[in-house]
């Protein structure tokens, strides 16, 4: 029974957290972009905004669901679902913390479960988001919706291959699947033994790409209001929308905590091999914040690309360098 209640708790914590950093990242969204350009934004619910996230959630609530005439109503339903619930789902692998003890309690390692291929659980799931796309737009009834969802899916299935080659890289350099061992084999108090310092080109080609797999900008055709209005959820009203708004963020916030656990150490301490599990977190959720924080700079600063451009980028420049850097990396390894 205790370790039952352990479980739920750290089940609670963990996406109570996560529902909460997809709502304050909507209102950083708008406060980051609002002091680019010189303005305030969110600032008249409750002091300098904190509760908006919490107003937009009530007004998602009692807004009226619309189904448009000639859409198929069962899968316009289930579609937010699916774009939703995987990017919710991959967090449970993710680990966040060592061992923690809390009020004299052992109550294990700061994550859901511990997986020995947890990051095949992560791609599996993960990929299947671009079903909620996919079918959203076609459910619709609507040629801005059905675009909007060909676009993702080609974009999504495009990139997601050159993830898949950098991912492997750093499964090669470990030995293993489990998010945690790779974790741990960086944790040496040395930051030089991050993956960041050993595969450069798979950071940065793994960091572009994860714009591409959230359909965020420079990178956003799915929706592309000039020219599809809102894209895929062009036709989603009241909570369906805020489904699909839900899950474009947690997808964000997972995966910057899949480049700061590949790359940066997870939640390993510079210069502190051995520190406690609060310092640990902090760590964690500090590294994180840089690349949650990275997806709003790019967004308000780098104009969008062609659609063409970007199915250029992801087949003819990422998908060879990632696969090189496989080739090369499974050389090295075999040499050493």
């Amino acid at each position: 029974m205790n370790d039952f209640l352990i479980i739920l708790i750290k089940t609670c914590v963990i996406y109570g957290g996560l529902i909460g950093a997809a709502a304050l990242m909507t209102l950083a969204e708008r406060k980051f972009s609002a002091w680019m350009q010189l303005r305030y934004g969110p600032n008249r619910v409750g002091p300098w905004g904190l509760l908006q996230p919490l107003a937009d959630g009530v007004k998602f609530i009692f807004k009226e669901e619309l189904c448009p005439d000639g859409a198929n109503p069962w899968i316009f339903r289930l579609a937010p679902i699916l774009s939703a619930v995987p990017a919710m789902l991959t967090v449970a692998v993710i680990p966040f913390a060592g061992d923690v003890t809390l009020f004299g309690v052992d109550c294990g390692n700061l994550s859901i479960t511990d997986l020995d291929i947890g990051t095949l659980f992560l791609v599996a799931i993960g990929g299947l988001s671009v079903y909620g796309v996919i079918l959203g737009g076609w459910a619709s009834n609507s040629k801005y919706s059905l675009l909007g969802g060909l676009r993702a899916s080609a974009q999504m299935i495009s990139y997601e291959l050159s993830l898949i080659m950098i991912i492997l890289c750093i499964v090669a350099m470990t030995g293993s699947l489990d998010l945690r061992a790779i974790t741990e084999s960086q944790n040496t108090g040395n930051p030089l033994s991050w993956n960041v310092f050993s595969q450069p080109l798979a950071f940065v080609i793994f960091v572009i790409a994860t714009f591409a797999e959230t359909n965020r900008h420079p990178f956003d055709f799915a929706e592309c209001e000039p020219e599809l209005v809102a894209g895929f959820h062009t036709e989603y009203s009241s909570m369906k929308f805020a489904l699909f708004f839900l899950g474009e963020y947690c997808a964000m916030i997972v995966m910057a905590c899949l480049t700061t656990t590949l790359f940066l150490g997870g939640y390993s301490v510079p210069f502190w091999e051995d520190a406690p599990w609060f310092i640990e977190l902090g760590s964690f959720c500090a590294k994180a914040g840089f690349f949650a924080f990275l997806f709003i700079w790019v967004r308000w600063t780098l104009p969008r690309f062609r659609f063409d451009q970007l199915m250029h980028l992801g087949w003819k420049v990422f998908l060879p360098l990632a696969l090189a850097n496989l080739l090369v990396t499974g050389a090295v390894i075999s040499l050493a």
